[in-house]
């Protein structure tokens, strides 16, 4: 049977904390707008950059926000791929999935062309049959348009696909698509809040996927 694993790329498969605090309080600081505090900024992670100026800064349907965005992309096609690191266990989680029968996919706010850049710098190029980005989409999650388009590339059906994630919105994501979901600690959401939401596991971090599916 075909099966396959997507991922949530931010604070799942790699740590992009430093270059999204870069990035959005550069931007905060061309507008002359109170710089955000770090924290704060690393629970953005995974929204859309409209979502993420307003939650930070409170400003809805803003006429700001597309200068905010402007900006921070300004920025980060200069330091985000250099600030992201991608997490040690995923090479040989990858490999281990791959020889297990698993295809494997990419759904991210992130834009495509970044998490690419990454993938090459990293050698993982030839893991991930299937990438869709924030750039691929006209709808970002929770909306499960990026996942179904993931699905469709792989040409699979929803109950053969499992995605994995850090964060509420990707749970949401999931649940949306129809899709099961596993929960990964590597973010800022705790167990018990994962668990209001369907999940089939709550696991540390990606490493934990190969030992999940043994038997199964």
């Amino acid at each position: 049977m075909e099966k396959a694993i997507v991922f949530d790329f931010d604070l799942t498969l790699a740590d992009s904390t430093k270059g999204v605090i870069e990035c959005v309080n550069f931007a905060l600081d061309g507008m002359d707008l109170t710089r955000a505090d770090d924290e704060r900024i690393k629970h953005t992670i995974g929204l859309s950059l409209r979502a993420t100026f307003e939650n930070l800064t409170g400003q809805e349907r803003s006429e700001n926000t597309d200068e905010f965005i402007s900006r921070y992309v300004e920025r980060a096609d200069q330091v985000m791929v250099d600030l992201t690191v991608m997490y040690n266990c995923v090479p040989d989680t990858a490999a281990q999935l791959i020889e297990t029968g698993f295809e494997l996919g990419i759904v991210s706010t992130k834009f495509r062309y970044r998490i690419v850049d990454i993938l090459e710098r990293e050698g993982l190029s030839d893991r991930f049959g299937v990438i869709v980005g924030g750039e691929d989409v006209t709808e970002h999650k929770p909306h499960p348009e990026g996942l179904l388009t993931a699905v469709s590339r792989l040409r699979m059906q929803t109950g053969n696909v499992y995605y994995v994630g850090d964060s509420m919105v990707d749970a949401l994501t999931a649940e949306r698509a129809g899709i099961p979901f596993i929960a990964v600690l590597t973010g800022t959401t705790g167990e018990n809040e994962f668990n209001e939401l369907p999940n089939i596991a709550v696991i540390d971090d990606v490493s934990a996927l190969p030992g999940l599916f043994d038997g199964r």
